[in-house]
């Protein structure tokens, strides 16, 4: 006998989608004693709410989602991309503006690299673009410390196998020789940690600059180092393929203290392929 699915979303998803918590995090949340559901203490995330359901997080009612929203982020060079660091580091999320409602990171970027990082607060989007399934390119500009030639390159575009572990062909251009380092710029579709300094090492370059400078459809362009844009509702929507989302003019960038940047109008060129 086929038995029926209970009404609603499991109770992790909810959460997560009121942007209190990654689902994985509501979770623990739930594991620890700290969601009730109509006034009782839940222990097991194995449970479906609807919105007639009364679901309290550490004390706080849960309202409806907020709407899913995206915002580019410049992360500098010397920050990590967790919510609390081991080692006491600092984190992007203690340099992101006060005003900003509370956000996951799309994928990391090192502490040594820099450039586009997405954030968003809502659960499912950040899953989503994250699958590999997504395949949405990522491009890179890399300096390295040597002096590469297009052919010896190549490795890198048919794919690599490093110590067992086998990585993607990547699109690689070399760009220019500047002294005694080099510029390239690498497009991948994979997420490996720290996936091109281990593959130009394994070909006997050193990185000493990493900067991502697009993820898919986004774009680095003139985003400051520790500035954050809102993408506009529509574009969320349109790229990802989003029920309708109310759109909104988003603010304009803001650095990590709160002030508006001014941007410099760009020529309106072509882009060109990778």
């Amino acid at each position: 006998m086929t038995q029926n699915t209970p009404p609603g979303d499991r109770i992790a998803k909810v959460i997560a989608r009121a942007g209190l918590a990654s689902r994985r995090e509501a979770e623990q949340m739930i594991l620890q004693g700290r969601v009730s559901v109509n006034g009782k203490t839940i222990d097991s995330p194995a449970l479906n709410v609807t919105p007639s359901d009364k679901v309290v997080v550490n004390g706080k009612v849960v309202g409806t989602p907020d709407e899913p929203r995206i915002w580019l982020y410049h992360k500098p060079v010397g920050l990590v991309t967790t919510t609390k660091d081991e080692q006491g580091r600092a984190t992007i999320f203690d340099k992101l503006p006060e005003d900003m409602p509370r956000v996951m990171s799309v994928g990391r970027l090192d502490l040594n690299s820099e450039g586009l990082l997405l954030l968003t607060n809502d659960g499912g989007i950040k899953r989503k673009l994250e699958l590999p399934s997504t395949g949405w390119l990522r491009r890179y500009r890399v300096r390295v410390k040597g002096q590469p030639t297009d052919e010896s390159l190549e490795p890198l575009r048919k794919g690599l196998v490093i110590d067992g572990e086998r990585f993607q062909p990547m699109i690689v251009n070399l760009d220019r020789q500047q002294g005694a380092n080099a510029w390239l710029t690498i497009g991948l579709r994979e997420g490996k940690n720290r996936e091109i300094r281990r593959a130009l090492a394994d070909l006997g370059l050193t990185v000493n600059r990493l900067i991502r400078i697009s993820y898919g459809p986004f774009q680095l362009g003139q985003l400051k180092a520790g500035a954050v844009e809102e993408l506009r509702r529509k574009v969320v929507r349109d790229q990802l393929g989003l029920e309708t989302v109310p759109d909104a003019k988003p603010a304009k960038p803001k650095t990590a203290k709160g002030n508006s940047l001014r941007r410099k109008p760009r020529p309106n060129k072509a882009k060109k392929s990778p």
